[in-house]
């Protein structure tokens, strides 16, 4: 093997591991403050954050949620032809397109806002009203005028392989948002005795806090830095690139990333229109109730699978620029090796870490929220569904990266149809089964990620000839140590008790098993070969 082919195949490793360290920091700083978060706004305000949340994420989707990969990729390309100018200009064009794209996504958000809140709650009442979540739409939206602008120097960073950075700021961004969102809802409510809305609102206003403080960061390190990305790996005479082409590349390459999220957004969009209503009107639960159910699907369960996202998405950053360099240079067996290479890390890492938090459930529940009739129930299922997220994340965004969008398009419109069709459906079978009602909420969301990643994956096989080599081996092998990892817990517990009622307690019983978890975990993977299979000896 080339000097040049292990320092290639080292990059990638190296650049995931950075980027997946600073997302799953960022998100473990985005689940430790909500222990006091929901201990200061409650149930009923955690109801009122995901609904603002929800329209947010769908709106930074369009404005966003391409452009920062769209930039990477197209970087990486130019940087790997030796086109310095066009890169350049790529980059300042990117910049006017997010910031075109975040100010008419705000102003749609500041007058739509009445709608969505009525079209969220409807006729139901004895919860939030429309006007507290009018409010609370309105601040979110704030965040969308700077969250583009930093997507694009957060793609422009990874676009020349530079992770650190890139991670780095998406620390700060959660440090600087998690103390708006704790100490200006404490205040907001404990010493002004402001009203829930206004707290839950302030706390939101943390996302424009944190997005401006990243910003600066990145900005400030691109003017000290500008040596670096003027360096030319190729000296060759650039052809002429106009505007216009530039333009319709970022399009081209941004619209899939974008579709991805906006489908993604949907599975989120499908409950927040339809869980409370249908929860009342067919479970026969209170309306209190049902918004407390919506809550923690839609937030508090939602931070413990972003930690399962965040492997995947730390991965894939990494892979897009990679995997743009072997198809620019047509090599197959390249596109091969690290389109597997990626899936690899992915099932090793998010495997046991879903069964993991799934079989602690009640612990890390009781820990983070207190006692809860519904939290560990919820939770314990709907883990799994972040690791189906993060599948489907890698899947298709590999399809993008192979410019196949007709069946990207394909693979993501039957999810969403899937989880359409089966969520109010499930929702009642579920019922009839006499099983939790919110089960099938959360299985029509499971179905529908599966069926676009087996999908995706038949496709990658047969249109585009790629070999999953070794690929079912090691998952048989992750799966085999994961589940022996669980049969140790469970007869771990005749030793220890799995949780406690004193709330505190359950950190060193989380611990404990942890440590015990990853031991049999990493000693039969060891034994097995399957790290040094996956990760190479290197």
């Amino acid at each position: 093997m080339s000097k040049g082919k292990i320092m290639k195949k080292s990059t990638f490793i190296k650049g995931a591991f950075i980027t997946t360290l600073g997302i799953v920091v960022s998100k473990i700083l985005g689940i430790v403050y909500v222990i006091p978060f929901h201990a200061i706004i409650g149930e009923k305000g955690g109801a009122l954050y995901g609904y603002a949340y929800t329209i947010y994420l769908f709106f930074m989707s369009l404005s966003s949620a391409g452009i920062p990969l769209a930039i990477s990729k197209i970087i990486s390309e130019y940087q790997a032809l030796g086109y310095q100018n066009v890169k350049q200009r790529a980059f300042i064009i990117g910049k006017r397109i997010a910031f075109l794209l975040g100010f008419v996504c705000f102003i749609i958000i500041l007058l739509l806002a009445p709608i969505f809140a009525d079209a969220i709650l409807g006729d139901v009442s004895g919860g939030n009203s429309v006007a507290d979540v009018v409010l609370v739409i309105r601040v979110i939206g704030i965040a969308i005028l700077i969250v583009p602008l930093l997507s694009i120097y957060r793609g422009y960073f990874e676009g020349h392989r530079f992770m650190s950075p890139s991670s780095i700021s998406q620390i700060i961004e959660q440090i600087m948002r998690v103390f708006i969102i704790v100490f200006g809802s404490y205040f907001a409510l404990k010493t002004f005795k402001l009203s829930l809305s206004i707290a839950v609102a302030i706390a939101l206003f943390g996302a424009t806090i944190g997005a401006v403080g990243a910003y600066l960061y990145l900005y400030i390190k691109k003017l000290k830095n500008k040596k670096k990305f003027n360096e030319k790996l190729r000296n060759v005479n650039e052809p002429i690139v106009s505007d216009k082409v530039i333009l319709k590349k970022i399009i081209v390459y941004a619209i899939p990333f974008i579709m991805i999220d906006v489908f993604k957004s949907f599975y989120n969009y499908i409950d927040m229109f339809t869980v409370v209503k249908a929860l009342v009107k067919y479970a026969e639960y209170t309306t209190m109730d049902a918004e407390i159910i919506y809550g923690m699907l839609s937030t508090w369960c939602t931070k413990f699978n972003m930690i399962i996202i965040a492997i995947t998405t730390g991965v894939v950053v990494s892979l897009i620029p990679n995997l743009a360099e072997s198809v620019v240079k047509n090599e197959q067996n390249e596109i091969s090796r690290k389109i597997n290479q990626g899936l690899n890390i992915i099932l090793f890492l998010s495997i046991p870490m879903t069964l993991g938090i799934s079989y602690l459930a009640k612990p890390i529940w009781v820990l983070f929220y207190g006692e809860s009739v519904y939290g560990p129930s919820i939770l314990s299922y709907y883990i799994f569904c972040g690791f189906f997220v993060g599948l489907f994340t890698a899947i298709v965004t590999t399809l993008q990266s192979l410019k196949d969008y007709k069946s990207l398009f394909i693979c993501l419109f039957m999810g969403v149809f899937i989880k359409g069709i089966l969520n109010i459906n499930l929702l009642i079978a579920f019922i009839k089964m006499h099983f939790p009602a919110y089960y099938g909420v959360i299985t029509a969301s499971i179905l529908g990620y599966l069926i676009s990643f087996i999908f995706s994956l038949a496709i990658l096989r047969k249109k585009h000839k790629i070999k999953f080599v070794g690929l079912v081996k090691n998952f048989i092998e992750i799966m085999c140590a994961s589940l022996l990892m669980v049969i140790v817990l469970y007869l771990f517990k005749f030793i220890i008790p799995i949780s406690s009622n004193k709330r505190f307690l359950n950190i060193f019983i989380i611990l404990i098993y942890t440590l015990i978890g990853a031991i049999v975990y990493f000693t039969y993977t060891f034994k097995t070969n399957t790290i040094k299979n996956i990760f190479r000896k290197k």
